[in-house]
């Protein structure tokens, strides 16, 4: 068969006539030869195969600007290229599915008051700070109190004091005195976080922060200090770093193993202040339902960098109170040489006994 119909190609291709004409006319995939009394396009059997891959990315939802670079490559350059893209893909979706259940406890009112007076589950914690064995000072915030638990990694010149004021800027919440939604609230004192903070010159800070109603725990995320959930023995990594090397890492780009090492690392994406906050680069923000039996851990990456999941998750799950967690913690980083500030906090979920 010297060449198919359009008609014919649509079929085996599995592609619309309609389709194969707005290709043809970007320059995607050009017919073999056009009738020049007709107008009529033929294909060369030869191009299903492009034609099949066109339809394949299509069908991943890959723009045809990015489908007609990826039909220019070589295969093992192409095949690097959709997983960049799927990658990048399913991080959106994560990110949409993360607005969406905001979206849906915020519109349906089902996020706890701040002050809600029934309490059935209590936390108790305890935070501690190190400035390490190689900084000279410390810009390393750590705050554990009845509802809120908090750490902050300030940088640049005044780091130290901008950490301090972001968690300052929660303490307020603590007191349980702000009426409203748990993340309305939390929203509120984030944006006055920010507020102060962007009055230190040059300088910055990451924030994790949990803030507790008494029967749900809202979120607040921003920089590459991190927030675990130790559940049923097992340890939950529940925030995503805000970092250059971890969106190499979601595009496929990178390894973990190799970002672990990357000398970029600790590029920050996402910080409040020091104008790393673009459009579009909020503070992730979410609620969690936590169980009894539940242990947070917030750390700054002086923990996490340095002391591998496995072994915090040992300490996590050794049995040890809160405050001898976060000791054991703070001795593991400068155990692996205390190259930077570390702190961290730790708390426990318990039931609340009934009332006689």
């Amino acid at each position: 068969m010297d060449s198919l119909t359009i008609g014919a190609f649509a079929k085996a291709s599995r592609l619309s006539p309609k389709a194969l004409r707005l290709y043809d006319e970007l320059g995607l995939l050009t017919p073999a030869r056009v009738d020049p009394l007709t107008g009529y396009r033929h294909y060369a059997p030869a191009q299903l195969e492009r034609a099949r891959l066109v339809a394949w990315l299509r069908r991943l939802g890959m723009p045809l600007a990015r489908i007609r670079e990826v039909c220019a490559l070589d295969a093992p350059a192409a095949a690097r290229e959709i997983r960049v893209y799927w990658a990048r893909t399913e991080a959106a979706h994560g990110a949409r599915r993360d607005l969406a259940a905001f979206l849906v406890d915020h519109l349906s009112r089902k996020d706890s008051a701040v002050n809600d007076a029934n309490h059935p589950l209590e936390l108790r914690c305890a935070a501690l700070s190190d400035a390490g064995l190689v900084r000279p000072g410390n810009q390393d915030t750590a705050y554990a109190g009845e509802r809120l638990l908090a750490v902050a990694d300030g940088f640049g010149g005044e780091g130290a004091p901008a950490g301090a004021a972001a968690v300052d800027a929660l303490r307020e919440l603590d007191a349980g005195a702000a009426s409203g939604g748990l993340l309305d609230v939390l929203q509120d004192a984030l944006d006055r976080a920010d507020e102060t903070v962007r009055g230190f010159a040059d300088s910055g800070t990451t924030l994790t922060a949990l803030l507790w109603s008494g029967e749900r725990l809202a979120l607040v995320h921003i920089g590459d200090s991190r927030a675990y959930l130790l559940r049923e023995g097992e340890l939950f990594r529940i925030t995503h770093d805000h970092t250059m090397v971890q969106s190499m890492v979601d595009e496929g780009r990178l390894t973990e193993a190799e970002a672990a090492s990357h000398p970029q690392r600790s590029l920050l994406v996402r910080a409040l202040g020091s104008g790393t906050r673009p459009a579009g680069r909020l503070p992730d923000l979410r609620l969690h339902d936590p169980r009894p039996g539940d242990r947070y851990l917030l750390c700054t990456d002086g923990l996490s960098s340095v002391v591998p999941d496995e072994e915090l998750h040992r300490v996590l799950a050794s049995g040890a109170g809160p405050e001898a967690a976060v000791r054991t913690l703070v001795e593991l980083a400068n155990a692996a040489g205390g190259p930077d500030n570390v702190s961290c906090v730790v708390a426990d979920v318990h039931g609340r006994a009934a009332a006689a």
